[in-house]
């Protein structure tokens, strides 16, 4: 890690990255565990705070591509400051404003910058992770620190929502940005592994288009429920141009030499297998977004402190998965078809326990182990389908793979999974609510008895029970179908030809750049 001071030992070196890391990843332009005190404090509805959210995601997806442009141009002592400052600005933004434009932009942006700069602190120590840049062992590291972010960040904001306000998770970021540029700047010097590597040659156009076009389809599939799909001039009108938009994306991508993202990215045996397991993942997430919130909340009526209490085990489920894809491919060596078995087997063992676990009274400690599971196999999945990613697309192409499976992964997998289980969810509580409430009417000796309010209420409550269930149920047979289909998947045999540099090469660089700077200072 040459661009510390030389007076900078190494475990500090690599503590301060970790610690550069944890800010930036608990540093979102917005929290999604503060949603009800946002909606009560400003003018904004559920779906546009969700909206916001998915515009950072898509920004974190769309910035890929020019990572390690960034990282050759700039040093990484400018580059830190000018991520702080900038996640500074947009937490400041985000406090303020009421505007689902305004908000939705700077979430992007905050997004991107995220994302560059954890990329920028794990690519610096990666040889501190791995000596032999082991993908099967930076990833598992990589995703651990990713997603137990948040699971942290979801529990701080909780508690300092719930104690004082929803501003002071953006004061308590505002201050470790502050502590990051400060570290920089009294620990960093300017040093270039090579000559700046300018920014020209960029299809700066090509990745507006991208963006807009996940953009509006995120927006269609987060809105839709609300503005009732297609009934809706809205709705019509995102995909419509969400249709032109992509057509003149493909047509850039076909017809430029250097477009943003190439079309061989897309050639690679066995990507579209890879961005449909990811797909598969989100459907099966999004049975955890949608129908655990409205059992918790809905049916056990918990408060906010005891359902952000189940974050714990599912840090301790992100631990485990980490753990186990890093002994799975690094340790055992066995192969990747295997371990993504191993983690859709967990992920559809979440499905199995909450269908058969749903009670009205349930205790909560019940719901300790299938959150741990299915954390456990979501780190899993992504871990290792990243590592075959790796191995499959060379490096050429691989930052840019990385962003077109991130269209699933991180941009519109996660709304469209999401309305369709809500979708689901919504015609089944219809059906059900019908057909428990056929029989309550003048007929019926009870409706005489029971006052009307109560009977109604009982109605709605075991309406959503069976339903909750009955999707439960569709999950786990979607689940079952995922796994047939991993178990015919064919997957490359890997020649692991996916690597950076030697390390003696980057220690040759090191020492020509030490050797150039310690003789240009005894000129002077």
């Amino acid at each position: 890690m040459p661009a510390f001071k030389e007076w900078v030992p190494m475990w500090a070196r690599v503590v301060s990255f970790l610690f550069c890391i944890l800010v930036f990843q608990c540093s979102g332009g917005i929290y999604l565990s503060s949603v009800s005190e946002m909606m009560g404090a400003t003018t904004l509805m559920q779906e546009d705070i969700l909206m916001a959210g998915y515009a950072s995601f898509i920004g974190i997806t769309m910035i890929f591509p020019v990572l390690f442009r960034l990282k050759f141009r700039l040093p990484t002592r400018t580059i830190l400051p000018v991520v702080a400052v900038g996640l500074i600005v947009g937490n400041l933004i985000t406090m303020s404003t009421d505007s689902l434009l305004v908000l939705s932009i700077t979430c992007f942006f905050t997004g991107a910058l995220r994302m560059w700069g954890t990329f920028e602190c794990f690519s610096s120590i990666q040889l501190r992770i791995t000596p032999t840049r082991n993908f099967a062992v930076f990833f598992p590291v990589i995703y651990l620190t990713v997603f137990g972010c948040i699971q942290l960040s979801g529990l701080v904001t909780t508690y300092l929502t719930y104690f004082y306000s929803w501003h002071y998770m953006h004061y308590l970021a505002v201050g470790l940005l502050l502590m990051v540029i400060v570290l920089s700047l009294w620990l960093l010097r300017p040093f270039y592994l090579r000559p700046p590597l300018p920014l020209f040659g960029i299809d700066w156009l090509g990745a507006i288009l991208w963006s807009v076009v996940l953009l509006l389809i995120a927006f269609a599939f987060n809105y839709g429920d609300y503005y009732d799909w297609f009934d809706s001039p809205y709705i019509r009108l995102a995909l419509v141009c969400a249709g032109l938009f992509l057509f003149l994306s493909l047509q850039r991508m076909w017809h430029i030499r250097h477009a943003y993202i190439e079309n061989d990215t897309f050639k690679y045996r066995n990507f579209g297998s890879v961005v449909f397991l990811f797909f598969a993942l989100n459907c099966l997430s999004a049975t955890s977004t949608v129908l655990q919130g409205a059992f918790t909340g809905g049916i056990l009526h918990y408060d906010t402190l005891n359902a952000i209490s189940l974050n714990v085990p599912s840090l301790l489920g992100v631990a485990a998965g980490a753990l186990l894809s890093w002994l799975f491919m690094a340790r055992w060596q066995m192969s990747y078809k295997t371990v993504t078995f191993i983690g859709f087997v967990l992920m559809v063992a979440y499905q199995v326990l909450m269908y058969f676990l749903i009670s009205p009274d349930m205790n909560i400690e019940l719901l300790y182990l299938p959150l741990f599971l299915k954390n456990a196999g979501n780190v899993m999945i992504y871990a290792v389908l990243t590592t075959y990613l790796s191995q499959i697309v060379p490096f050429k192409h691989f930052f840019q793979a990385l962003c077109a499976v991130g269209f699933v992964r991180e941009g519109i997998g996660g709304p469209i999974a999401s309305a369709l289980v809500a979708r689901v969810f919504k015609m089944a509580m219809q059906s059900n609510y019908y057909t428990l409430g056929g029989t309550l009417d003048a007929v019926n000796p009870l409706t005489g008895q029971v006052p009307f309010a109560a009977y109604v209420g009982e109605l709605q409550r075991q309406a959503t029970l069976v339903s909750i269930k009955q999707v439960f149920g569709y999950a786990v047979l979607l689940g079952i179908l995922f796994l047939i289909f991993i178990l015919f998947a064919r997957y490359t045999r890997i020649t692991h030809r996916v690597k950076l540099f030697r390390v003696p090469v980057v220690g040759r660089l090191f020492a020509i750049n030490l050797s150039r700077e310690r003789s240009e200072e005894s000129v002077r």
